[in-house]
């Protein structure tokens, strides 16, 4: 894409002077802050002046805290950046505020799950929630530091839990039921909780999964837990009567009539630990601080997102990604959150608009795989269902295609603002993203982000400016990591990201800034191809490949081989369809004319699937790895193993 990329979307007059982003601009100027001429003067600001704007962004979204900053940045330099020394708050009371400041009555979440009814929770009743499991926590001796671990769905209860966590000051972590005991094993045995909260069990695709036995093994394998509260996310399963187990209506029971109070703590205490995906090695484990979140989520969600008080937001997650901690810190707008906890393709697709028209959603965010998914299944949402109070659509996992724009823009709704957006778990935010005041351009992320001063750096550490580079960060933000789990020195943060260029953020990420502010990303730049030398980024072969009617799937990795690299294109056919030789080389051909000829891979095979993550990312350097012969070592990071397997077996693959 670039500067002629068509627009779809042009911002409408109240985007221009009545949403938050805009708002926040008038703001700024009556703060003697200056006029700004366009959304790229007042990024310039953000970053040219990041500690005023950071002190902005503060003031602005009415952090509650008992103590505010000496300063707003200590130490400058990266990764020991010192963010608001001083300051004192907490996290949880933040995104309580409209049950402690303003409508306790109004709809706070409202749960829709496979295996239980719909459920629906005021600001109040959360409120009420979270201090009983606050009483019950305290009593049973939880305090700042201690580590808390779910193994939940996306429930209340898993909110409840992290906000009565977060509450006390303690560290709150989380997975997904479906990960096996390996799996959790490798990021809970990490970090040594001493609670444990998980379900009974989960249900997908309309089949449930009980999960008893594996909760025995890992309290057998992790001596550090003292003790297990446990949801009935299966009602018909009972919860067995075991020592150190106790019913999560019990936990609350214990806790009723205790007064929610919140430890209030240094800015960068530590809030959460996220995980990398693990899928060539052990993760990392990545401490994000309670203040930084804070912020960061702030800026985002209020202001790039333009959520508030009366809308409806909807994430499709698991609480092992980020973005369930970015949709639960959409409690501090004071909107209502959607939770939905199943499969977004039972009984089909369409499961997820409906949910749209039920629950009058807002603002709907997804994954660019399910966008495409519904392309290709041809549904056309606007005609099936009521989306009259859609104004946004969030998408991310992966780079979205220049099609799927054209199909959101066509087939669901042609006023909406779609916000493809990127970051990551590493910053549990977004680098570029979504922006109110500015226009859609096919095929292209809006902006970078306030106060993000990213880049795109040759391999040489210079600045490029209509071509691919490495998408790094210049300047520290308030949300990277405090450190690592169990890296005192810091030897392994610095190795993660400081590695490629001294003193720069490098976020592992293959991006195109363009003039006028939008970006392209091009997939994982520790996944560009290098055939004969020259970089190819994966997204540059899946824009012409998944958008044949007959492919319903496909991965693109670079093979060493013979002393280059070839391009190894794995395909999953549409129904009806075969990999014929007239097939492939209608592939070649489409690759040849709408890239180039140094993208025409030099193998197309045929899978039954393509292996992903938990979170629903391609895994395509444990497929590297796998194709050089390496042993993959984390195979629980995987949704689906048995994929990876079949392609160890494919003998043209090594040949």
């Amino acid at each position: 894409m670039s500067a002629d990329s068509p627009i779809l979307r042009q911002p409408t007059e109240r985007d221009l002077q009545q949403s938050n982003m805009a708002q926040y601009q008038h703001w700024l100027e009556a703060q003697g802050h200056g006029r700004f001429r366009d959304y790229q003067a007042l990024h310039h600001w953000s970053v040219s002046q990041i500690e005023t704007f950071w002190e902005s962004i503060w003031d602005y979204t009415g952090v509650i805290a008992s103590r505010r900053h000496s300063r707003v940045l200590g130490a400058r330099h990266m990764p020991e950046a010192e963010w608001f020394p001083g300051a004192r708050l907490n996290f949880a009371e933040n995104l309580l505020r409209e049950a402690l400041h303003g409508d306790a009555a109004k709809p706070a979440v409202t749960a829709v799950s496979e295996s239980r009814p719909r459920r629906q929770l005021s600001y109040g009743a959360l409120c009420g929630e979270v201090g009983k499991l606050q009483g019950f926590l305290l009593a049973q001796g939880l305090g700042p530091g201690d580590r808390v671990a779910g193994i939940v769905g996306n429930t209340p209860e898993a909110l409840i839990a992290m906000l009565a966590t977060a509450s006390i000051g303690a560290i709150w972590s989380s997975a997904s039921p479906d990960f096996g005991v390996n799996g959790i094993l490798d990021r809970f045995g990490q970090i040594e909780p001493k609670f444990l909260i998980a379900g009974n069990g989960y249900r997908y695709n309309g089949k449930p999964f009980v999960r008893l036995d594996q909760l025995r093994e890992l309290q057998r394998q992790m001596p550090t837990i003292e003790s297990v509260v446990m949801i009935s996310d299966l009602p018909d399963v009972a919860i067995p009567q075991e020592p150190k187990l106790i019913r999560w209506e019990d936990a609350l029971a214990a806790g009723q009539g205790h007064r929610l109070h919140f430890e209030r703590l240094p800015f960068d205490h530590p809030l959460c630990i996220l995980y990398s995906s693990g899928t060539t090695g052990v993760p990392k484990c990545l401490v994000h601080g309670a203040g930084g979140t804070l912020l960061q989520h702030s800026k985002e969600l209020i202001l790039h997102a333009d959520i508030g008080p009366s809308d409806v937001f909807f994430y499709f997650t698991t609480t092992g990604w980020m973005m369930w901690n970015w949709l639960a810190s959409g409690l501090l707008t004071g909107a209502e959150l959607i939770l939905f906890d199943g499969s977004p393709s039972y009984p089909d697709l369409n499961i997820l608009w409906a949910l749209v028209e039920r629950e009058r959603i807002t603002h709907f965010g997804t994954s660019a795989k399910f966008l495409g998914s519904c392309r290709n299944a041809g549904l056309k949402p606007s005609q099936a269902h009521d989306l009259d109070r859609l104004r946004v659509i969030f998408s991310t996992g992966s780079p979205l295609l220049p099609e799927d724009f054209d199909y959101v823009y066509q087939a669901i709704k042609p006023e909406v603002l779609l916000g493809s957006i990127s970051g990551g778990t590493d910053i549990v935010s977004c680098f570029v993203g979504a922006c109110p005041i500015l226009p859609v351009r096919r095929g292209e992320i809006q902006c970078k982000m306030l106060g993000m001063d990213v880049k795109a750096f040759a391999a040489d550490g210079t600045e490029v400016v209509g071509e691919p580079g490495e998408l790094v960060c210049t300047q520290p933000t308030p949300s990277m990591p405090v450190r690592f789990w169990n890296d005192p020195a810091m030897t392994r943060y610095r190795k993660a990201y400081f590695e490629t260029y001294p003193g720069v953020w490098a976020q592992g990420d293959y991006i195109t800034f363009y003039p006028h502010g939008g970006s392209t990303i091009h997939g994982r730049s520790d996944a560009t191809l290098n055939p004969g030398g020259v970089r190819i980024g994966t997204a540059e072969i899946y824009r012409p490949v998944e958008t044949m009617p007959e492919i319903a799937d496909c991965l693109v990795v670079g093979q060493p081989w013979r002393g280059d690299v070839r391009v190894i294109l794995l395909v999953v056919l549409n129904e009806g369809h075969t990999l014929s030789d007239a097939l492939r080389d209608r592939i070649r051909q489409r690759i040849r004319a709408r890239a180039s000829p140094r993208h025409v891979p030099a193998k197309i095979v045929q899978l039954d699937e393509i292996p992903y993550t938990r979170n629903g990312k391609k895994v395509e350097l444990a497929v590297v790895k796998l194709l050089r012969g390496e042993k993959i070592a984390n195979r629980e990071a995987l949704a689906n193993p048995g994929a990876l397997d079949k392609i160890a077996t494919i003998e043209e693959l090594f040949q």
